[in-house]
């Protein structure tokens, strides 16, 4: 993406970094390589030991320091906006970062590595550096029309892949064949990376991040399956509990509890609402069904250029949604032993409440 509407957008990306650094009391944003770097600029090096570093202040126009080796390379639609600057091998990238820093406490973005962290704060030992993820609000949160587009795109072939593995043999294969499985339709259905693939079945199921392995899935088990991946730069992420031709005892109730506590999240999100409320109205129903102990996780996580990203639905964020924003709702119950249930969308807020961007259905489906 060159010139035009793309040059526009990190434009005003950039312009609006500086105010709210400045709205935060801070004298810069510094941005390394990594989503923000990204979100910001259209810039996606690759993050290595040479330091590359972004610096957005208030009042002043942001200035990007690069490898000078990497400086043909460089990318980015927003390149008219940007003072480039490169340092050659034989300088200490660190000293020449520090002359470009303003006053002020300095916000570091989340993944900067910490040995750029350390190096920035040695050369300018008479800064403060705190981290972007608390000393400012997010700026990726509130997705514009274009980045909606992308998810809603991502979360479509996440729904198809789903379409496609319910029709595969799972009795009597490994988790690992059904996982790869899984890679594969999400392949096929436009994502460029997979990301992870969750395949738990029986007491597999009960560990939420379960790898999937070795074990056998046997007919009569209930199998978990989280999988998500990059489909243009954006991500998807969806759950989906099925049973392998019969049900397991008590497995029709929890199901039920599970997929009523999601959609009473769904119907509490809108603008104005904390972001706990949501995840208090999915625990509430599982709370009042008797499982509440076995509901081991927040309700969801921001998602966009990253899979998990703010705002996170847990108890005690009181960050209010906004029109926009985008996270998945996943409750969860997982019975030690036995067998776990987890149902997922990813959902943006509207206006006048929320949409969801996955549609696979949830009631429980059966698989040979």
């Amino acid at each position: 993406m060159t010139g035009g509407a793309g040059a526009t957008r990190y434009a005003e990306r950039l312009d609006r970094a500086a105010v709210v650094a400045g709205e935060a009391g801070l004298g810069a944003l510094l941005a390394t390589p990594g989503p923000d770097l990204l979100y910001l600029t259209g810039h996606a090096p690759p993050p290595l030991e040479r330091l590359t570093l972004l610096v957005v202040a208030p009042g002043r126009g942001p200035v990007l320091l690069v490898p000078l080796l990497e400086r043909p390379a460089l990318a980015s639609p927003a390149a008219d906006r940007i003072e480039v600057l490169g340092w050659a091998d034989s300088e200490d990238p660190y000293t020449v970062a520090a002359e470009l820093l303003p006053p002020g406490p300095l916000a570091v973005t989340d993944q900067t590595w910490a040995s750029h962290v350390l190096g920035l704060q040695e050369a300018a030992a008479d800064r403060t550096f705190v981290a972007a993820g608390r000393a400012m609000p997010p700026l990726r949160a509130v997705k514009d029309e274009g980045e909606l587009a992308a998810l809603a795109k991502a979360a479509s072939a996440a729904d198809a892949a789903f379409a496609d593995i319910v029709l595969v043999t799972f009795a009597g294969r490994r988790e690992a064949d059904v996982s790869a499985d899984l890679a594969d339709t999400l392949r096929r259905h436009g994502h460029q990376a997979v990301d992870f693939t969750v395949v738990g079945s029986g007491p597999n199921g009960t560990s939420p991040h379960h790898e999937a392995g070795e074990r056998v899935i046997a007919k009569g088990e209930a199998v978990v399956m989280d999988f998500g991946g990059h489909l243009d730069g954006y991500c998807s992420d969806i759950t989906r509990t099925v049973f392998v031709e019969q049900q397991p005892e008590e497995f029709d109730r929890v199901h039920d509890v599970v997929r009523r506590a999601q959609q009473a999240a769904f119907e509490a999100v809108r603008p104005g609402v904390p972001a706990e409320d949501v995840d208090r109205a999915a625990r509430d129903v599982i709370d009042d069904a008797g499982y509440g102990e076995w509901f081991i996780h927040r309700t969801g996580h921001g998602i966009g250029l990253e899979i998990h990203e703010p705002p996170y639905i847990v108890a005690g964020n009181a960050t209010k949604l906004e029109a926009g924003m985008t996270f998945s709702i996943e409750p969860g119950i997982y019975l030690p032993g036995r067998f776990g249930a987890r149902i997922e969308d990813i959902v943006a807020v509207t206006d006048d409440g929320a949409v969801r961007l996955n549609e696979a259905p949830r009631e429980p489906l059966a698989v040979r």
